[in-house]
């Protein structure tokens, strides 16, 4: 082979290597390049595994329920139905960065349907909490109201919001706006009540939720929503080790049917003081008549001074690192750690809602306030409109 011939050889055995060791490199950059991206594409789905919408579409009562999405630019997102305008699924990042669902629901209208917890995630109304004996007087004339706690009504009795279908309207990627008409003596109470009921994702990473309501007599109406909340994200087991703080220097004890007895007493050197921080599950198993007759915390809470602009609970998941901030215009913060919690649903999560795995925070007036004339008023007037907000807030504890 001449001086020529073996150039031209080792120029080509050259290129040939050149070429083979730049198609190693290619493929060893698309190799990673697609495992990232299935990482991160893994990543979303395993963080945001929202419920079929399809399985939201039904026909109950003659109107269809729907699914409706709600996001921030951040991310945030929330699963809203307007059957019993409930919240299904609220994620929020966590510590890490891992957006995490902390609210408990189910894949499906269905489950809402059956599940043996009538409130999961609902609006509730008429009158949010318990009315004593379904029974209380307004303008001279006692009303009747079906009873579906003991002999007491909780959370308006039947049919409550949580069973109705509300006509929805998405306003735009981060607002829905829900309303429904309550007829006069639907439940037994008096007035067709015009309701409407905004859920809307904000951009500081906040559910802001807005209720307005008129009526053409004379009512009373008490308005919240029944979100059952885990930081840790719905699945994770207890919410014992969760901190507490709720800026609220009075509660307002209650019978052993968990109806207020009217009075107003100090937290202070009780079971019952949040004003600093403490573990849900410290003292929730001291003995006291209080927490016996609830099986552990459901009681109203008489909030300090307060507006809008003012946190006046404040939650922290042990594991996720989750804060929520609870603000409200309303007096009173309902509590509840869960207690009757039986196990007896399968969540969208693939956990069942065993005992103490949630809890909630529901803002409203105080209970049996149409029967406790000291109560801050829950009457609604023709011509008047109730308005009232409560925003919960999400970071991550520093």
């Amino acid at each position: 082979m001449n001086n020529k011939n073996i150039m031209q050889t080792s120029i080509k055995n050259t290129s040939l290597a050149v070429a083979i060791a730049c198609s190693a490199v290619f493929a060893s950059c698309n190799q990673s390049a697609k495992e990232t991206s299935t990482k991160m594409t893994d990543s979303t789905i395993t963080a945001i595994s929202l419920p079929d919408t399809a399985a939201f579409q039904k026909t109950i009562n003659g109107k269809q329920t729907h699914l409706y999405i709600l996001k921030n630019k951040h991310g945030m997102t929330a699963a809203v139905t307007n059957y019993g305008g409930r919240i299904v699924s609220l994620f929020v990042p966590n510590k890490d960065s891992v957006m995490t669902d902390v609210v408990l629901g189910f894949e499906s209208v269905e489950g809402f349907e059956k599940s043996k917890e009538p409130y999961y995630g609902a609006t509730i109304g008429r009158f949010g909490n318990r009315i004593a004996k379904g029974k209380f007087k307004l303008d001279g004339k006692e009303y009747t109201l079906a009873t579906n706690n003991g002999s007491n009504t909780l959370h308006g009795g039947h049919p409550g919001f949580q069973e109705v279908i509300w006509d929805g309207k998405q306003i735009d990627p981060s607002t829905l706006e829900l309303s429904y008409l309550a007829k006069d003596m639907e439940g037994g109470f008096p007035g067709n009540l015009k309701v409407k009921v905004t859920y809307q994702i904000t951009d500081d990473n906040a559910m802001k939720v807005s209720y307005e309501a008129t009526t053409d007599k004379t009512t009373v109406v008490n308005l919240t929503n029944h979100a059952f909340f885990n930081l840790n994200g719905e699945g994770s087991g207890t919410i014992l080790d969760h901190l507490v703080q709720i800026h609220a220097d009075n509660y307002t004890p209650v019978d052993a049917t968990l109806i207020p007895t009217g009075k107003i007493e100090a937290v202070a050197n009780t079971p019952f003081d949040f004003t600093k921080p403490e573990k849900i599950g410290k003292r929730i198993n001291d003995k006291n008549d209080q927490l016996t007759d609830g099986k552990g915390y459901d009681h109203n809470f008489v909030l300090n001074k307060h507006d809008l602009s003012t946190a006046i609970a404040t939650v922290v998941g042990d594991k996720s690192g989750i804060k929520m901030e609870v603000f409200t215009e309303e007096p009173g913060l309902q509590f509840y750690s869960g207690n009757f919690m039986q196990s007896q649903n399968m969540m969208k999560g693939g956990k069942k809602d065993d005992f103490r795995t949630s809890f909630a925070m529901e803002t409203q007036h105080y209970p049996d306030s149409p029967n406790q004339l000291s109560f801050p008023t829950t009457v609604l007037k023709p011509g008047e409109t109730y308005r009232t907000q409560s925003i919960y807030k999400f970071s991550v504890a520093k």
